[in-house]
């Protein structure tokens, strides 16, 4: 997990109902109908610009590598490649079976290599495979880009809607500040 992704969303949080508590009570921040307003029209949106293929594959993946994406660094992944290879070197192919790698894409290229699949083959699989998995990362990063775009002009569709009603049931203008 990307440690800023959650640092963010807390601290954020945080400061909303920090502020929102010294000026009243939660409460009366609260409005059933601004939130239909808001996700409700901001999940309308986004079925408008995007096909429901991308929106199945995109959001899931995009809320699941937001928060759990495991960053290695280089010098680790080398590492562990070169183990790999001093495995390959000692045991031959058939020696990666037994080996637990936790990176599923390098664990599927190493379960190629010890199945016997030659060099085009598994190069071909893991280009497929990883352009497809940065394909639907970058749906799902451009879903939740237009959700952050559309949300905010819902809130203040939410707010007209809400001062309308207010200046609707309003008995006495001279209370007006």
């Amino acid at each position: 997990m990307d440690i800023a992704t959650g640092l963010g969303l807390i601290s954020g949080a945080v400061v909303l109902v920090t502020l929102i508590l010294m000026g009243g009570e939660l409460g009366m921040f609260l409005d059933y109908h601004a939130a239909i307003v808001i996700f409700g029209g901001s999940f309308a949106a986004t079925l408008i610009r995007f096909p429901l293929t991308s929106i199945f594959h995109g959001v899931p993946m995009g809320m699941k590598y937001a928060f759990t994406l495991r960053r290695i660094t280089q010098r680790e992944l080398v590492e562990e490649i070169a183990g790999l290879a001093e495995i390959a070197r000692k045991n031959g192919p058939i020696g990666l079976e037994r080996v637990e790698i936790d990176d599923p894409f390098l664990a599927k290229g190493v379960r190629y290599v010890a199945d016997g699949y030659d060099a085009d083959f598994i190069r071909d699989n893991l280009e497929r495979d990883r352009d497809n998995f940065l394909t639907h990362l970058d749906e799902g990063q451009k879903i939740y880009r237009a959700i952050g775009d559309c949300a905010p002009a819902f809130g203040m569709v939410g707010t007209l809607i809400g001062m309308v009603q207010m200046f609707a049931n309003m008995t006495d203008p001279s209370k007006l500040g």
